[in-house]
């Protein structure tokens, strides 16, 4: 098994938030997602996604409402809602003003031996 990647405090958050932007999807299907697109490297387990859910649908940055999976099972389905896009605007502007600081302090472009 590799080994566990811990994710910043509200990183799960805008990760679920990207991943609605393509399209409604279910639990399953959204950690699933955040892994294949991670090559493997995030595996968010559900005792992690299932509150980071509840969370966003209380906000209301999601909203969610039930239909039936690809394997015909009944299914929670979670989708962005306006304000949820919204916040997913902000979280990148700030992700991106927080990397490139902490790009800086480790002097990224910097060549090292």
């Amino acid at each position: 098994m590799p080994p566990s990647t811990d994710l910043l405090q509200g990183t799960l958050d805008v990760l679920i938030l990207k991943t609605l932007a393509v399209g409604d999807m279910h639990g399953w299907g959204i950690a699933a997602r955040i892994q294949q697109v991670s090559s493997e490297v995030l595996q968010i387990g559900q005792g992690s996604l299932y509150p980071a859910l509840h969370r966003l649908e209380y906000k209301g940055w999601i909203a969610s409402d039930w239909g039936v999976s690809e394997n015909n099972r009944k299914a929670k389905f979670y989708s962005l809602t306006k304000a949820g896009r919204k916040q997913l605007a902000a979280e990148l502007a700030q992700w991106n003003r927080l990397s490139s600081a902490i790009g800086l302090v480790l002097g990224e472009g910097e060549v090292t031996a």
